[in-house]
């Protein structure tokens, strides 16, 4: 009965110390870059590389921030981080269709690219589901959507083993993420459902077909007062979170 007790004693100490752990963390992370993720060691560990090099958001041209949320997510600034009509949609497909449908928002994919791992067993898919609306609601609370919006550019692949705006920028068009066109962004943003399959260059039949799309949208998305006051740290050299 004594080591019982001792034992419960011990995991309430973990679990307070791990608690306040992770929530520091969270807290840094609002000013600091993610030193590394998991998916990025995963992906230099699987011999894919690792290329990425961080930068402020007023680095990053604002066609970038506008073609990802035209791409994933286009009610990024309205929502808590969760778009339930989606999820709901997606639950109702994902009865009767065998392909799985996804209804993740770029809060969600934040908290999955920074905190978690990729590729889910039938033991853990709940586990992570859980740890993933966790940080979701974490990173709302505690970042606000511009910071959001910019790790989001900054850890996502975009490319085998090339993760972040700026890398994939060099990478495609040989110059930095402060100079990406529309069309150049378009392009980038329409990989992200699977970056690794979908190539910008060369350009495969997939992205061929969906930058178009994404251009569109993104012209649809200006003039919106709530999406320009994302874009706007981009627009005036000013980091605004």
């Amino acid at each position: 009965m004594q080591r019982l007790k001792a034992l419960v004693e011990f995991l309430q100490k973990t679990f307070i110390i791990l608690f306040v752990a992770q929530l520091l963390y969270i807290i840094a992370l609002r000013w600091v870059d993610p030193p590394i993720t998991v998916i990025q060691l995963m992906s230099w560990i699987e011999g894919d590389g690792l290329k990425r090099d961080y930068v402020a958001y007023e680095d990053i041209s604002p066609n970038a921030p506008l073609a990802v949320m035209a791409a994933e997510d286009q009610i990024f600034p309205d929502h808590n981080g969760f778009d339930w009509k989606s999820i709901e949609k997606a639950m109702e497909n994902n009865k009767t269709k065998k392909r799985i449908r996804g209804a993740s928002t770029i809060s969600q994919q934040v908290a999955k690219n920074v905190f978690l791992w990729q590729g889910q067993s039938v033991y853990t898919k709940w586990f992570r589901k859980g740890l993933e609306a966790y940080f979701t609601f974490m990173i709302e609370a505690v970042w606000g959507k511009k910071r959001i919006l910019e790790v989001y550019l900054n850890v996502s692949e975009m490319g085998k083993g090339v993760f972040g705006i700026e890398a994939a920028s060099r990478k495609y068009f040989k110059k930095s993420a402060k100079k990406l066109t529309q069309t150049e962004a378009a392009m980038i943003a329409a990989s992200l459902p699977n970056p690794k399959k979908y190539t910008v260059k060369p350009q495969s039949r997939y992205i061929s077909k969906r930058y178009p799309w994404v251009l569109q949208q993104m012209n649809n998305l200006r003039g919106d007062p709530e999406i320009d006051a994302l874009l706007e740290p981009a627009n005036n050299g000013k980091t605004k979170k």
